[in-house]
């Protein structure tokens, strides 16, 4: 559609359609070519055949069986490192652990599959925007049939509320208005006249057509945005992340492993006993609680976002949200009111102001219930004028609705037994209708230029008293911005996520709105975007682009996909079905107040309070919950490795079991229990997007591991000194360091400052972790399932723990300097 076109206006308050044809449109060569007829429609014969043809008039869905849906979420490096273990305890019959290991699994499993499941179906909300039923000509007969049962070459009439059942084109009436905003994005009802398509999603605001079905199902324009959904397929950083987390912590356990198998094959050791270790060695590997805490740390930050009046229907958009650097936006209806008002009005020939908008009101539907976009807003500047009331005193004698030939609508009104005419329309219409002289035609024309160039609609006024048509002046018209748009573009700026709007308008109307809400200059249409041949001046465009105007359904996606392409964390705003391909290709997809069921479905977040507002402070919540995230990630690498590199070098150099079976176990709880209380942590709030880097987090987690490595080696000299083979001392000696020293690493990994410098640790996180602290002391001290060291190796285990704790915090400042963290 050429959206140029579209700048002259209709006084019923549709936009001229832009279709129009070069030759006269025959209207018997396309019912003949789609083998069909005016009196009697399609047979029930040929109905049949054409629906095994093109199938029924419905959006197909892939759908996966719920159960092997549930067995994916047991694939992946984590569930497969928790499966080994399980095969591992139920080879040594251990089946204590392999309880335990297996509950965790299936917990997981659960959790995960619960999650999707509650998440809406984006396909099943489109489907249900298709009209349910139909008037279509069928054996010569009017009926009324389901939707899903139209094919093309049916003859079908739709009227005022209609929800247009396909694809079709107008063949018989004299034209509609029709509501494409959810299609298109266009904030105006288009004239449709003979010859015109209608979309198949639309819905029709005034008057009646015959039409004949073009095309079905994922056939038509609105099937084709549901593909566009369908194949908007994107991995998340967070999954990307616990990915490599998994692998890395995999290739670690497999290479100790293997050299604890070589070294007792060598040692020519019992194999059993070999096993054995391999499997706490295994359950000590895995960061089976890692999932949970964060789905659980997440939640919590859903909860938050939630009271801000954003609510998150897919979890991982949390930490996605925290990454975005570009948010891309709907215009109409997001960072405009969605609503038509008047501009400065601009009279001539001695006319006023209040003229302008007194005649242009006569020439109006003014009974509420009956106006439309343009009546409205001349409806609410003539109250705003206080002139209403006087119109009143006014009688309409005879009206002639918008002609979409003529371009205007006329009305004969009387008062006082006078009677005179009124007309408004395309400003060049009613130009040439009042004969104006030169000087006055150049003068309406500059004005209407201008008001082009600054992104109004225009809208001319004439009346005619008896002496032929005046030329009273014009009307400019346009969306205005929402009064808190500026300031909640202006936060996310500060925010450091540059903001580019995406609209379908004209771009004179683009720019214009740019400059209001303080975006930027550089807005580019899609139509110039399109010209370019070379992929890489596109992409580079899109990128330096402050916007884009005359946008379509898969122009958003594909700008949102260039974004990504450029290794760009990508936000989308959006309402209706044109933005859903964009919302879920997104790395963050968000549906704003007011937004259709299709938009909701494919967004990740989706508001409750009109305009962006909420948008900035969902982000800086957003970069709370992925530090805490962060946070725990490091310590739970940093923890892994250093149980997992003590427990082997121990067994190769010392030929000695550091811990037991059972104290891993404990350990597992005991760590990730508490830990669940970083979801309520403090933070520092970060004024530009954070995202996973995991060549910076694997190197300070390793090196955090091994210096933790180097204070268990310190211990067990120390414990073997003090009771040489005495072994189930030594263990819960180093079980209890373990736990104390574990515990304090997540105050050494909650911040990347000192950890004695604000914010301080919160009140949950710092008492969860010292009272599991003091359950694992009195766990050693009194020997519960373990050996009992008494309160004085206690005391003194606390004392070394928090000596090195200040230890890791100089070895993590030195790291995050090195790695410019």
């Amino acid at each position: 559609m050429d959206n140029n076109k579209k700048e002259n206006m209709s006084s019923a308050g549709e936009v001229v359609n832009s279709n129009i044809k070069e030759e006269p449109f025959n209207k018997d060569l396309v019912i003949k070519s789609f083998n069909t007829s005016l009196k009697n429609g399609l047979s029930s014969e040929e109905v049949k055949k054409l629906l095994e043809k093109y199938g029924y008039n419905e959006i197909g869905e892939k759908k996966v069986n719920p159960i092997i849906k549930f067995l994916s979420y047991f694939w992946g490096p984590i569930p497969w490192m928790i499966e080994i273990a399980a095969i591992l305890s139920a080879s040594v019959k251990d089946w204590a652990d392999f309880g335990i290991i297996t509950a965790l699994l299936i917990v997981n499993g659960i959790v995960g599959f619960w999650e999707e499941h509650k998440a809406e179906n984006v396909v099943e909300a489109l489907k249900q925007k298709m009209a349910l039923r139909a008037k279509v000509l069928r054996d010569g007969k009017w009926e009324t049939i389901a939707a899903k049962y139209l094919v093309p070459g049916d003859i079908i009439r739709v009227k005022i509320g209609d929800i247009v059942p396909a694809d079709m084109i107008i063949v018989d009436g004299d034209y509609v208005s029709v509501d494409e905003s959810a299609l298109t994005g266009e904030s105006l009802p288009v004239s449709k006249h003979i010859g015109d398509e209608i979309y198949s999603g639309s819905i029709i605001k005034r008057g009646e057509v015959i039409g004949v079905v073009k095309a079905t199902g994922a056939n038509t324009y609105f099937g084709k945005t549901v593909k566009l959904v369908e194949s908007a397929k994107t991995v998340s950083s967070f999954q990307k992340m616990i990915i490599t987390v998994g692998n890395y912590l995999i290739i670690l356990a497999i290479v100790l492993i293997a050299i604890i198998f070589a070294v007792s094959l060598y040692r020519h050791e019992s194999l059993i006993e070999t096993l054995r270790f391999a499997l706490v060695l295994a359950v000590a590997s895995i960061p089976a609680a890692m999932p949970a805490v964060l789905s659980i740390t997440m939640a919590i930050g859903a909860l938050n976002l939630a009271k801000k009046q954003a609510v998150v229907t897919k979890l991982v958009s949390i930490e996605e949200l925290a990454s975005v650097d570009i948010l891309c936006s709907d215009k109409t209806g997001t960072l405009t009111k969605n609503q038509l008002v008047c501009g400065d009005l601009v009279p001539f020939n001695g006319f006023k102001k209040e003229d302008v908008i007194f005649y242009a009101v006569l020439a109006s539907r003014y009974e509420d219930s009956d106006a439309d976009a343009i009546d409205m807003a001349i409806l609410n500047e003539a109250k705003k004028l206080n002139i209403f009331d006087e119109l009143k005193k006014y009688k309409l004698l005879e009206f002639k609705p918008f002609d979409p030939v003529i371009k205007r609508t006329e009305a004969l009104v009387s008062s006082d037994g006078t009677s005179f005419k009124t007309a408004k329309g395309a400003p060049q219409v009613i130009a040439e209708l009042c004969n104006l002289d030169e000087s006055t035609k150049e003068e309406v024309s500059k004005t209407i230029d201008k008001l082009a160039e600054q992104g109004y609609r225009a809208l001319g006024v004439a009346v005619d008293r008896g002496n032929g048509w005046e030329f009273v002046g014009i009307v400019p018209l346009y969306d205005p911005p929402r009064e808190d748009a500026p300031e909640a573009i202006s936060k996310i700026k500060q925010l450091g996520v540059f903001v580019k709007m995406v609209t379908g308008d004209h771009i004179a109307i683009a720019k214009n709105i740019a400059r209001m809400l303080g975006i930027g200059d550089k807005i580019v249409s899609m139509t110039e975007l399109l010209k370019m041949k070379k992929e890489s001046e596109m992409e580079n465009l899109v990128e330096e682009a402050d916007g884009f105007s005359e946008v379509y359904p898969e122009h958003k996606y594909r700008i949102v996909d260039i974004l990504q392409k450029k290794k760009h964390f990508v936000g989308m705003t959006g309402d209706g079905v044109n933005d859903a391909p964009a919302l879920k290709k997104a790395n963050c997809g968000i549906a704003v107040a007011g937004a259709t069921d299709a938009a909701r479905a494919a967004a990740d977040i989706v508001l409750l309070s009109p305009g962006i507002s909420v948008i900035a402070d969902a982000i800086t919540e957003a970069r709370r919950i992925f530090q805490r995230m962060e946070s725990y990630v490091i310590y739970r690498i940093c923890e892994t490795i250093r149980i997992l590199f003590f427990m082997t070098l121990s067994i190769l150099v010392f030929n000695f079991y550091p811990i037991t079976a059972l104290m891993v176990v404990l350990l597992a709880l005991l760590n990730d229990v508490p830990i669940l209380a970083i979801a309520y942590d403090n933070v520092v709030e970060q004024d530009k997007p954070v995202s996973w880097n995991m060549k910076k987090v694997l190197p300070i987690s390793t090196v955090l591991g091994l210096a933790g490595l180097v204070s268990s080696f310190l211990i067990y000299y120390i414990a073997e000194m003090l009771y040489p083979g005495q072994y189930g001392f030594i263990q819960t000696f180093i079980f209890l360091k373990l736990i104390i020293a574990g515990h304090s690493t997540i105050f050494v990994t909650r911040t990347k400052d000192w950890l004695w410098k604000k914010p301080y640790p919160g009140s949950i996180l710092f008492w969860g972790v010292m009272i599991t602290n003091i359950i694992g002391t009195l766990i050693a001290v009194y020997g519960i399932l373990i050996t009992p060291i008494g309160w004085k190796w206690a005391i003194f285990i606390w004392i070394y723990a928090t000596v090195w704790m200040f230890i890791n915090d100089i070895v993590k400042k030195i790291m995050v300097k090195k790695l410019n963290m």
